[in-house]
């Protein structure tokens, strides 16, 4: 019809209904991936189904938030038709990455045997790289992170399934599904081999580009999978503890290259590995946070140190607008956003500076109105809708801003 986004706009809310995929512009992205799949053979193919993939995992999260059962059901039976049409395929029966994203989305689905039999199946077949083998330890990695969403506490879980996954992954033998318990021998084991594995790919000097990028796509899924090991096994402070050994590693590594070379383009993988790093790091720790008492001062501090270095990390962004809703002072979190707007390019930080305020107007609101229906408050809320106009007027004047659809209509939704 024209008019219609492609694909979707989540952050609009138009009457009671989330805004979500559009008929045509859907039709319009199965046709350009149809398309391409004739076209491309070998790799290539195997990459776009990759991305396939990802992008109906993407609509099932998207059910998932929006709470539509129907919905789910319907768009759950679909992608799982597709994940299974791409594993028959010759090219990828033996492609870890195709069966990392199946297993995931059964695990979406709420099919969580399904998923841990399609986990356990792809381990199994996966051969016996260990530690050395990148797709292997991603694998891993995503199976044991998804299995600690499931523990309700950290007492005991030296015994659960996703330290049995963790200390499999260092014995370079044929993988055995969880039985129920887990060696302590082992897990001592175990624990010498990561910090061996660790030191050594710190210590290594790449020696071409492209060992480079495999190496730091390796250190990342090494460094998670060591950090929640030891988070399951000793505790929060170990694992934060090799979390900061890393970090400091790579900007050492970054810095000195820099100096090196006189220019960046040496390093082009290092950002992007301390960014992964700080990502793995701050979800630990928010998760730590709901499981059990800890404090929040380290999670802020780690945020805000991260987003000054990726202004445009949305997943930063989010974690740190959420600790934000916990604390009733805004002048803090005001303030930073103040100063993170100034020194960077990007058009995130104004997105989300005024998503947070408009989430406090929604706030007040709610605690404004009286239990008797849609009755305003006699004391409108202006401060925080002059403040919001503030913000919308300062991004659009910015470079970036200035060509941002979404910003646009953003402002306009909210001046409705």
């Amino acid at each position: 019809s024209g008019f219609n986004s492609i694909g979707h706009m989540d952050t609009m809310l138009r009457g009671r209904y989330q805004i979500g995929h559009y008929k045509e512009g859907e039709e319009f992205i199965q046709n350009v991936f149809h398309v391409l799949s004739q076209i491309f053979t070998g790799k290539e193919k195997s990459n776009l189904a990759i991305c396939w993939l990802q992008y109906e995992i993407s609509k099932v999260i998207q059910c998932l938030q929006a709470k539509k059962k129907k919905k789910l059901k319907a768009q759950g039976r679909k992608s799982k038709k597709l994940a299974k049409n791409f594993l028959k395929a010759p090219d990828n029966r033996n492609n870890l990455c195709l069966w990392k994203l199946y297993a995931y989305l059964e695990w979406l689905l709420g099919n969580t045997d399904d998923a841990r039999k399609v986990f356990d199946t792809a381990l199994s077949t996966a051969g016996t790289g260990g530690l050395k083998s990148a797709q292997l330890c991603s694998l891993s990695l995503l199976y044991a992170q998804l299995e600690v969403e499931l523990l309700e506490s950290i007492e005991g879980a030296v015994m659960s399934r996703a330290v049995h996954i963790l200390t499999k992954l260092t014995e370079n033998g044929p993988y055995v599904p969880y039985s129920g318990q887990v060696l302590s021998v082992n897990v001592l084991k175990a624990r010498k081999t990561y910090e061996h594995a660790l030191q050594d790919y710190l210590s290594k000097t790449p020696v071409s580009d492209q060992d480079r990028v495999n190496d730091t796509d390796q250190l990342v899924n090494l460094v998670g999978c060591y950090a929640l090991f030891q988070y399951l096994t000793v505790g929060i402070d170990a694992a934060v503890l090799i979390y900061t050994q890393a970090s400091e590693k790579l900007e050492a590594s970054g810095s000195q290259k820099c100096e090196n070379t006189g220019e960046n383009f040496g390093i082009l993988n290092f950002p992007t590995a301390l960014e992964a790093v700080t990502l793995l790091h701050t979800n630990l720790l928010r998760f730590h946070m709901k499981i059990s008492v800890y404090p929040l001062n380290p999670l802020r501090e780690a945020l805000t140190e991260a987003l000054k270095r990726y202004p445009s990390n949305q997943s930063l962004w989010r974690s740190y607008i959420y600790i934000q809703r916990k604390s009733h002072s805004a002048s803090k979190a005001r303030r930073f956003f103040d100063s993170v707007t100034r020194s960077t390019n990007s058009l995130e930080p104004w997105l989300f500076a005024i998503q947070a305020e408009q989430m406090r107007k929604k706030l007040t609101e709610k605690v404004q109105r009286a239990d008797v229906g849609e009755i305003h408050c006699t004391i409108p809320e202006t401060g925080l809708t002059n403040r919001i106009v503030a913000l919308f007027e300062h991004a659009v004047q910015s470079e970036n801003g200035t060509h941002c659809p979404l910003l646009w209509r953003m402002y306009l939704n909210f001046m409705v």
